[in-house]
């Protein structure tokens, strides 16, 4: 296992550093005398959240050398930052978000027109439960970067269930057939995998074991 890297939590959409996954993780591998660092990647604002800005604020954390753990956007944020940035060592993507832009839109139909017209989307805030809105400026942003399925060089778990109803686990079989150096655990859940939180654990405590020295 990597010992002189910096391992980082990214969050999912409208989520924070808090987050209940986020959480099990840094506590389960504090236990194990490895500290994870849970990044808040509501930037720079919920309302006006980017993907350019998340992939920003996790460059600016990577240090000399990092292994990211990403959940759903962060998941796609982590192989986005992965594809273009050498620091990264290995990612572990939970449910991750892939061609986000692309399947939204799909997904929506008039409630992205609405949004695209109106220029704001009513989202529910994870960290608070309170309602919140996300301006459309999100989904341009990322729709310029997330083109296609990442493509990045360094080992990786992808953690995806089958009954995700938000993000199809196609999305990540296709990922692992075009990454050689990629390996798909499927799970018997849904988007959110806290359920599995202790399979999810237990694969990425082996995956990071078998890491080079």
């Amino acid at each position: 296992m990597y010992h002189a890297v910096r391992y980082l939590y990214l969050h999912g959409f409208a989520s924070g550093p808090s987050s209940t996954k986020g959480v099990a993780f840094e506590r389960h591998f504090a236990a194990r005398g490895l500290v994870i660092e849970r990044l808040d990647l509501r930037v720079p604002s919920l309302e006006h959240l980017r993907l350019s800005a998340m992939i920003e604020t996790v460059g600016a954390a990577l240090g000399e050398r990092a292994v990211l753990i990403g959940s759903s956007l962060g998941a796609l944020t982590a192989a986005r930052v992965a594809e273009r940035d050498p620091r990264v060592a290995a990612v572990v993507l939970l449910a991750p978000a892939f061609e986000l832009a692309q399947r939204w839109r799909a997904m929506l139909g008039a409630e992205w027109d609405a949004w695209q017209r109106t220029g704001w989307r009513d989202v529910t805030d994870y960290t608070t439960g309170r309602p919140a809105r996300v301006d459309f400026g999100f989904v341009e942003d990322a729709a310029a970067i997330d083109v296609g399925l990442p493509r990045i060089d360094v080992p990786a778990l992808v953690l995806h269930g089958v009954r995700d109803d938000v993000v199809p686990v196609e999305s990540s079989r296709a990922f692992a057939r075009a990454h050689p150096h990629a390996r798909l655990v499927e799970l018997d859940d849904g988007h959110e995998l806290v359920a599995s939180l202790p399979a999810l654990l237990a694969e990425t405590d082996a995956f990071l074991a078998a890491l080079p020295g």
